[in-house]
């Protein structure tokens, strides 16, 4: 029976949980992830944790928070005044906000403090300092 392997294209079902239980990304209600393989579209702790599997293999991997989304970096948190912000915009703790770099890509943030003439803005990745765990079945290897 052939086992995943480097550079395979393969679809898996997967269920993503934080330490607590909490799901925060699941397939299971829609299309089966498809990717190959050795090419960094998925964090590494989860391309590791289905190499040498099988079709129909479940199996449940805990990927610590160096091998997914990294730890915190202090560095993406920023201020900004709150003239910079558009005029319709009311900043709340934990609500969502779009900026745009220089060359015209979108960076997706969190505002981390509203202070009274400025807030902080939080540019890590929403899953950076947690670890993972997946629930994997692989469907298919190509």
């Amino acid at each position: 029976m052939s086992q995943v392997k480097e550079n395979d294209t393969v679809k898996v079902h997967y269920t993503g949980k934080l330490e607590d239980g909490q799901v925060f990304d699941s397939s299971l209600e829609r299309e089966p992830l498809e990717f190959t393989l050795g090419q960094g579209q998925l964090i590494p702790g989860f391309e590791n944790g289905i190499l040498n599997m099988s079709v129909n293999e479940k199996k449940t991997i805990n990927i610590p928070s160096a091998e997914a989304y990294g730890d915190i970096r202090e560095e993406l948190f920023q201020e900004i005044p709150k003239a910079e912000l558009p005029e319709n915009i009311e900043p709340k703790k934990g609500m969502g906000l779009v900026s745009r770099t220089p060359d015209g890509r979108e960076i997706q943030l969190v505002v981390a403090d509203v202070k009274d003439a400025s807030i902080v803005v939080d540019a890590n990745h929403p899953l950076a300092g947690k670890d993972l765990t997946f629930e994997i079945e692989v469907l298919e290897i190509k």
